[in-house]
């Protein structure tokens, strides 16, 4: 099992990017924001990566953060819900929001995903509920346990692109500091980017 890499973005495509590690390009499907992100940089990168081998043919699927892995899994543990749909899925809208439809019970968040009907909403709702019940403060802010989802993975993300954790933390907190309540993953990581770039 491929649990993560790190190298070089080779390049950027339609929903896949392409990883150098050691002199060997691996093709990684990953959702759209994740693929912007990677996109403007020329650092060294760290990805989270799970394996699917369907039809006898290799998968690598990619994450910048640990929380969107722990979705996606939970996503293709549904019946019906494969891969390619959990990836779709995660591009079209904001784990927070995923995992609060689930735990809400919110049938109409669920459907204005495309590929996503009624009888998938009922469906991911009924399988993952109680999961994102146990689990439900890795994925949506101000849920006991596990500290700031959305500190976690903006500070990940930016490790991810290069950067020292001491970095991370640095501009995420000075961030977080002038920021709203619950304040959202990418805008936290396109604001520490700005403040990085400048310090720089």
């Amino acid at each position: 099992m491929i649990s993560h890499l790190s190298g070089k973005v080779l390049w950027c495509g339609d929903g896949v990017v392409v990883i150098g590690v050691n002199g060997i390009g691996f093709e990684v499907h990953m959702t759209d924001a994740a693929i912007r992100t990677l996109s403007e940089t020329d650092a060294e990168v760290r990805i989270h990566t799970h394996l699917v081998v369907r039809d006898g043919e290799p998968v690598l699927y990619g994450f910048l953060t640990r929380s969107e892995v722990e979705m996606f899994l939970l996503l293709i543990s549904v019946n019906r819900v494969g891969p390619v749909l959990s990836l779709h899925i995660l591009s079209q809208i904001a784990i927070p929001e995923l995992a609060g439809a689930i735990l809400d019970e919110d049938e109409a968040v669920l459907t204005r995903i495309s590929g996503i009907g009624a009888k998938s909403a009922k469906r991911l709702i009924l399988e993952l509920g109680d999961k994102m019940k146990k689990r439900g403060a890795l994925f949506v802010p101000g849920l006991p346990a596990g500290g700031d989802p959305v500190r976690r993975d903006a500070e990940s993300t930016l490790v991810a692109l290069g950067f020292s954790q001491k970095e991370a933390v640095s501009s995420v907190d000075t961030v977080l500091r002038g920021k709203p309540a619950t304040p959202d993953i990418a805008s936290v990581v396109r604001a520490a980017l700005s403040l990085l770039r400048e310090r720089s």
